[in-house]
C-alpha cells in the first residue's frame, strides 16, 4: 500500500505517525514544499527570546524519518493530481503513484486584494525563514506595524511586547480572525488589546504600504487621508487562505477549501484532506466548516489516518472556538494552546 501525504505540517506529520503505527508495512511518502523538517510554527515568536537555531523548533529529531521508514521529499512542489491514474505530478515533471492520498497543505497568508501589490514589501511570519527575517529587520525596542491582527498575529504581538518591542495594530474586519466578534462587543475587545500593550488604530482605510527611501522591508503605512504611520517592519496578519490551487483539476469538490465529509474523505476515490486546507461537513449545522488551531488540526491528522486504515470515525473539534475576555481585561484565544 503506497500512501502519499502532501504537506509536512501538523496534520500531515501526525497522520504519518498514526499511519505507521496502524500499518507497519505500508509505504509512506510525505511531499513538502518547504526545505525544513517538521517544526512547530506556533513556537516561532520565540525567535525574539533568543531561540534562533531551526533545530530547536523540530518536533521530531532528524533520525525520526529513517527510524519510522517514512520517505520525506522536501523542496518539492506538486503541480496537480490525477485521480484517474492515481498519481501526483510534481513541478519538475516527475509523477508519483499512490493507493491513498492525504492532502494536508494548510493555508497561506491571506492579503486583501487592494494590498496585493505591496505584498513583496511586507514580511509575513508563517515559516522559520520569514521569522528570522523579521528578527533581523527589527531593532531592539523597534516598532512593528501589524495589519489585520488575526489570532496568530496577536499571539506574536504578546511576545513582541514582552520582549520590549512596540506593536501598532491597524485593525479591520479580519481582526481576531478566525473568531467572530459581534459589532456591539468589538469596542470592548479592542480596548482589551490596548490593555495588553498594543496601540490600536481602528476605522482607518489603508491607501498604500511603502518603504522609506527605497529600502525594504516596508516601513510605513499611508492612509487614504494622507496620514503616515511609520515603524520598522510592516507585517500582514489577515488570516489564511487554503492552499488548493494544485487540486483544481483533480475533479473533487472545492469551495474555499477542499470539501470533506465528517470522516475527512473528499469526493474523490481514496483521497482525504486534513487541516487548514479543508472544510468539514457538519450535520448539526448543515454546512461546511473550517476548524483551526494546533489541537484541532492535529486531531484531523489522526482522524484521517484512522479512516485511511479502516475506521469510520468522524472528526470532532477538541478546542472551544470562542475567544475569551478575561477578568483582568485582556483577551485569550484557545487557538494559542498547543501540545
Amino acid at each position: 500500500m503506497q500512501r502519499i501525504i502532501i504537506g509536512n505540517g501538523i496534520a500531515g506529520s501526525h497522520a504519518a505517525a498514526v499511519l505507521r503505527r496502524r500499518d507497519p508495512d505500508c509505504q509512506i511518502t510525505i511531499v513538502s514544499a518547504g526545505a525544513l523538517l517538521f517544526y512547530n510554527r506556533y513556537d516561532l515568536p520565540d525567535v525574539f527570546r533568543g531561540r534562533g537555531d531551526w533545530v530547536d523548533y523540530l518536533v521530531y529529531p532528524p533520525s525520526y524519518y529513517d527510524e519510522q521508514n517514512i520517505k520525506l521529499r522536501r523542496k518539492t512542489l506538486v503541480k496537480d493530481v490525477d485521480p484517474n491514474k492515481r498519481t501526483i505530478c510534481l513541478s519538475h515533471r516527475e509523477a508519483l503513484s499512490y493507493d491513498q492520498l492525504l492532502v494536508a497543505t494548510g493555508g497561506t497568508g491571506y492579503i486583501p486584494e487592494r494590498l496585493l501589490e505591496y505584498s513583496d514589501s511586507m514580511i509575513s511570519f508563517n515559516n522559520y525563514r520569514l521569522a528570522m527575517m523579521v528578527r533581523k529587520a527589527l531593532p531592539d525596542g523597534g516598532v512593528v506595524i501589524m495589519l489585520g491582527g488575526d489570532v496568530l498575529g496577536l499571539d506574536l504581538a504578546r511576545t513582541l511586547i514582552e520582549t520590549g518591542h512596540s506593536v501598532v495594530l491597524v485593525a479591520g474586519d479580519r481582526t481576531f480572525w478566525p473568531h467572530e466578534i459581534d459589532a456591539d462587543d468589538r469596542p470592548r475587545y479592542l480596548e482589551a488589546l490596548r490593555r495588553m500593550g498594543l496601540e490600536v488604530v481602528d476605522g482607518r482605510r489603508i491607501d498604500r504600504v511603502e518603504s522609506s527611501h527605497g529600502k525594504r522591508p516596508a516601513r510605513q503605512v499611508i492612509f487614504e487621508d494622507g496620514e503616515v504611520l511609520k515603524g520598522d517592519v510592516v507585517m500582514p496578519f489577515y488570516g489564511l487562505t487554503p492552499s488548493v490551487d494544485f487540486m483544481s483539476s483533480a475533479g473533487i469538490d472545492i469551495e474555499r477549501g477542499i470539501l470533506v465529509n465528517p470522516q475527512l474523505k473528499t469526493t474523490g476515490d481514496d483521497i482525504w484532506a486534513a487541516g487548514d486546507v479543508c472544510q468539514i461537513w457538519s450535520p448539526q449545522q448543515n454546512a461546511y466548516h473550517f476548524y483551526y488551531g494546533w489541537k484541532n488540526v492535529k486531531m484531523m491528522g489522526e482522524v484521517a489516518a484512522r479512516n485511511m486504515t479502516g475506521d469510520e470515525v468522524p472528526f470532532s473539534a477538541t478546542v472551544d472556538e470562542q475567544i475569551q475576555l478575561q477578568e483582568d481585561g485582556t483577551i485569550y484565544s484557545p487557538f494559542w494552546e498547543y501540545d
